[in-house]
């Protein structure tokens, strides 16, 4: 896995996951080094969340049984800046941004990196569900051997350069097979339950957590149908996402789902099962790790969600930072905000941002 015992930054969530990829990487030959890093400070005392105190006690806990040095990294102001707050804006659009991906590009692998640096660290790992595999000159994100943890959907976002220096120990383990790791090693975190919600929403409600957070109103205004007809005013366009059909607050007599939002005037647009499909995506922000130019249009597999499946398309370059995903069946739901991820077989292309 590596030779002469190099130092490696490990980000240590307190997890089981991070554990055991800390416990993986030395026996595969690396000095690793643990790092927690601390994103905010949202959580009530005691809470489990993303960055907790308690999530740093223990790691500090498995880096003292593994004999590893531990750090802990305040990156609130960073984590404020690149994450929560674009959060926020791109709601307050009518898009629903994923935070993890953002977390991932601008605060977990870009600041790991330059903490490494200073701690003599060549590479960087996480307890991430990926490989990064090698293929001439050039180093491939691709998908892990346990599929159902699958987590490359959230990684499109690293470049060429770090993928250079990252390794994904878990890569070629399942999920049973790392908490009997950990269970074996003594690891107290072995049966830790895995984090579900945003970390820094871990009640879900994401629009009382937006009005409070930038102490604005919700943008308010009308439930239209899609000829623009006013069927009835709703509590606020944040509490509503594409395709939900659920908790409208009011009955319509029949299934009605949220086709559209305008951010403008805060009107939501209701339709039938119907008007949320589309074959055509745009995306922008791209990035693509597994080459240097996307020139020509290409037929891959595009993913629009993270727990949705990959389907046939056909991507089409529009300029340096968008393209257009050409999908052989209609896609559902298609958001703006979340993220196109584009895959050839278990090799991730790139990906970007839905428009």
């Amino acid at each position: 896995m590596a030779d002469n015992c190099k130092k490696i930054l490990i980000g240590m969530s307190g997890g089981v996951d991070s554990s055991v990829a800390a416990l993986m990487l030395q026996k595969g030959g690396y000095e690793p080094i643990g790092v927690t890093l601390r994103l905010h400070s949202m959580c009530a005392p005691g809470e489990k969340s993303c960055g907790s105190s308690l999530d740093a006690e223990d790691a500090a806990r498995v880096c003292s049984t593994l004999g590893m040095e531990h750090y802990v990294f305040g990156f609130e102001h960073e984590f404020e800046n690149c994450v929560i707050n674009k959060f926020i804006k791109e709601y307050r659009m009518g898009h629903t941004p994923n935070p993890c991906i953002d977390c991932n590009r601008f605060v977990k692998f870009a600041l790991m990196e330059e903490k490494g640096k200073t701690l003599g660290a060549e590479y960087i790992s996480t307890g991430h569900y990926a490989r990064v595999i090698k293929s001439g000159d050039r180093f491939l994100l691709a998908r892990p051997r346990d599929i159902a943890k699958d987590q490359t959907y959230v990684l499109y976002v690293l470049t060429q350069n770090q993928l250079t220096k990252t390794v994904f120990p878990l890569g070629d383990l399942t999920k049973e097979e790392v908490r009997e790791i950990a269970a074996e090693n003594g690891f107290r975190n072995a049966n830790k339950p895995d984090s579900q919600d945003i970390c820094f929403v871990p009640d879900g409600d994401y629009a009382a957590f937006i009005e409070k957070r930038d102490n604005k109103p919700l943008s308010m205004g009308n439930f239209i149908d899609t000829m623009g007809n006013v069927m009835a005013p709703h509590k606020g366009a944040e509490c509503y996402t594409i395709g939900q059909r659920k908790g409208l607050g009011i009955g319509f007599g029949r299934p009605v789902y949220v086709v559209s939002k305008n951010h403008l005037t805060g009107d939501v647009v209701l339709g039938e099962e119907k008007d949320l499909y589309t074959t055509r995506v745009e995306v922008k922000d791209i990035n693509f790790s597994a080459f240097d130019r996307f020139e020509t249009s290409l037929r891959c597999k595009g993913k629009l969600r993270y727990r949705q499946r990959e389907e046939e398309c056909i991507i089409h370059p529009v300029d340096k930072n968008t393209v257009i995903a050409e999908f052989e069946k209609p896609q559902r739901a298609v958001t703006a905000g979340q993220a196109a991820v584009f895959y050839d077989g278990d090799i991730v292309l790139g990906g970007g941002t839905i428009v």
